[in-house]
């Protein structure tokens, strides 16, 4: 339904309900004095009412070819008066008028929960110059390079990445997650999120009109443009039906006047059954939960981008899922240490300073591990490298090694200590430190799953998933590993593949239904095209992620995505409840008008109701929001030196002494 902007509706509402009270005060018996009143408060309801309705279906018709449903009230309006009813299309002509105007706030309230983001972003920022000087400037003049200063309580003014500085970041508004994310040097900060402590120097890497916000903002507003399958569906069976509902009533009007009624008598039914058939409500019904929805999404940090992948997630029973950075944090952690001698600190220290040297992420797992303990790496000197077998150096004691069975091999080391049992049938990587021919402990470094994957996963099954399959590249050992701790059957895990077997994989699910792939977004490209729904995780910041996927998750919150298949699936139910309630109530009725003499103003009463009813079941959607976890703390953290857990929740210490 097409209509004036919001302030002149809501205006032009106020004068048909003022022309209302005034024809009503005008029509009360026995004052004959304010009974003068009548014809002055009807005046000023077909013109506050009709003239906008009129204006908008003459538009329509003119510019768009096209029947608006506003022509059905205005035709209705005018045959009422015509037969000497003119209260009763004064009623008409106010209700339409208000509810169009509930209509024009529950829809707004939908677009300004996605427009409110842009009220989050800051108007200045504190520019610092190559003299190390800072200045206050516009936002919207900051470039790419720029370095801007962020003190404690600040809204970051663009996206950036932390050049020096330390703090914790709010970043609520973007990912929806409630709890700060501890940042460092290296790591992107975004435009509108609030740092909470520290002061921070950092490099803009995206300009105002470039960056996050804005980017979620286009995409949203093309989504709420981009109809859905019913949308389109609901838009064609509209004008159609309003053709047929103008045919209906002429022959109507005929059939009665032909049985032997009047022609006011015959044209006050034709205007009823007019009032009565109008497909407001069915129209209406779509788009009210369609908006609600991807509104409520947005806010909680799941972009769709437009209705049809709302509609296509609602209905998939299959989900496909990449393991590394999906379904995993995507980055190797220490899991287990076994320090032959009991010392598990020193331990650490000589292995971490022998991996200080190396760029491996098994080396960057170990020299993260330290210093989450607070521990100094040694100083090891003359590091040589093994390709494929490990690492060689030097310390205060003489030469030591850190590597794989094979350089353990090479050095005639021996590995048959039961504590090493368990790491070689954990199906991770191990590392062992030695010194000469003996060795003195062994880590497992392990790509680990999210905290959050396998309640997702539960969360999916008990959404009514029927099937979840997961694929990786990775070694068929690791990924039965994986599987089994997120309660996956063997055959269902699908390892050693490439890119094109997952497409391959993926279409062959396709065979048996709707099926959604979730992946980074960046690897998995061809297999987010190929599925029905391509899901993106962790897509904050990533052009790649929110251009090849379907749905995008800002987060790395894998609760995310099964609030963002509930919330699917319920939009799918209060559309069917919407088409339910807007038919029901127009075959009720026109079976009224039709048999039973139904008066206009119940009719009317019965029409834009329905119309507002459906318009405020589908609002109900915006509090169904994304909520993420466990509703609290976020999935994957850089961990605070701080306030670290210790290792030794995961060590096993021998009472073995090595030499």
């Amino acid at each position: 339904m097409k209509r004036a902007s919001f302030d002149a509706q809501t205006v032009m509402s106020g004068l048909a309900v003022l022309g209302m009270i005034l024809a009503v005060i005008g029509t009360w018996p026995p004052t004959e004095g304010i009974s003068g009143l009548r014809w002055p408060g009807l005046v000023l309801v077909y013109a506050a009412g009709g003239i906008p309705a009129a204006w908008s279906a003459l538009s329509a018709l003119w510019r768009e070819h096209v029947l608006d449903i506003d022509l059905l009230m205005v035709v209705a309006a005018i045959a009422a008066a015509a037969v000497g009813a003119p209260f009763e299309g004064a009623v008409l002509l106010t209700l339409f008028s208000i509810s169009t105007t509930l209509e024009h706030q529950a829809l707004g309230r939908a677009r300004r929960a996605v427009e409110a983001l842009m009220a989050l972003r800051p108007e200045t920022a504190f520019r610092k110059g190559e003299d190390g000087t800072v200045a206050e400037v516009p936002a919207s003049n900051l470039v790419v390079g720029d370095v801007v200063v962020l003190r404690p309580g600040a809204r970051v003014p663009a996206d950036g990445v932390i050049l020096h500085g330390r703090g914790g970041i709010d970043e609520a508004n973007i990912t929806g997650e409630s709890m700060p994310v501890s940042k460092e040097p290296g790591q992107q900060v975004f435009e509108a999120t609030v740092n909470l402590d520290g002061v921070l120097d950092v490099t803009v890497i995206r300009t105002v009109g470039d960056s996050t916000i804005a980017r979620m903002i286009r995409l949203v507003t093309e989504a709420q443009e981009a109809k859905a399958p019913s949308e389109r569906f609901s838009a064609w069976f509209g004008q159609r039906y309003t053709i047929a509902v103008l045919l209906g009533a002429g022959l109507a009007f005929a059939a009665f006047y032909w049985l032997g009624r009047d022609w006011e008598q015959a044209l006050y039914r034709a205007a009823t059954l007019l009032v009565a058939a109008s497909p407001c409500a069915i129209v209406i019904s779509v788009p009210a939960a369609i908006l609600s929805a991807l509104s409520a999404a947005a806010r909680g940090g799941v972009l769709f981008k437009g209705g049809g992948a709302l509609e296509t997630l609602a209905a998939v029973d299959t989900f496909a899922f990449d393991k590394t950075g999906t379904l995993t944090n995507g980055r190797a952690a220490v899991t287990f240490i076994v320090a032959l001698d009991g010392e598990e600190r020193r331990f650490l220290s000589l292995l971490a300073g022998l991996e200080a040297h190396s760029e491996h992420h098994v080396a960057a797992a170990i020299r993260r591990e330290a210093v989450a303990n607070g521990i100094e790496p040694a100083k090891v000197v003359d590091v040589s490298s093994r390709p494929s077998a490990g690492i060689i150096g030097h310390d205060v004691f003489g030469p030591i090694w850190a590597g794989n069975a094979h350089l353990v091999a090479e050095m005639g080391a021996s590995v048959h200590d039961p504590a090493f049992r368990e790491l070689a049938d954990s199906s991770q990587t191990v590392v062992y430190l030695g010194r000469g021919a003996t060795v003195l402990g062994a880590v497992s470094v392990a790509d680990e799953a999210r905290a959050s994957s396998a309640p997702a996963l539960a969360a999916l099954r008990a959404g009514g998933v029927n099937r979840i399959v997961m694929m990786t590249g990775d070694r068929r050992p690791v990924a039965l590993r994986i599987g089994a701790e997120l309660g996956l059957a063997p055959d269902e895990v699908h390892a050693e593949m490439l890119p094109q077997d997952k497409v391959l994989q993926v279409g062959d699910l396709a065979r048996d239904g709707k099926v959604a792939f979730v992946g980074d977004g960046v690897n998995d490209a061809a297999a987010l095209a190929r599925a029905d729904v391509g899901i993106a995780m962790g897509a904050a910041g990533s052009d790649v992620a929110l251009q090849a996927a379907d749905v995008a998750l800002l987060s790395e919150d894998m609760k995310k995505l099964a609030d963002a298949h509930r919330l699917a699936r319920r939009t799918a139910a209060i559309i069917r409840q919407n088409l339910v309630v807007a038919i029901g109530a127009m075959l009720v009725l026109v079976t009224g008008g039709l048999f039973f003499d139904l008066p206009l103003p119940l009719a009317v009463i019965g029409h834009e109701g329905g119309t507002v009813l459906v318009v405020l079941n589908g609002l109900r959607l915006l509090s169904d929001g994304i909520r993420g976890g466990d509703g609290s703390a976020p999935v994957q953290r850089e961990r605070d030196p701080s306030a670290s857990e210790s290792t030794a929740l995961r060590t096993r210490a021998t009472s073995s002494t090595a030499p």
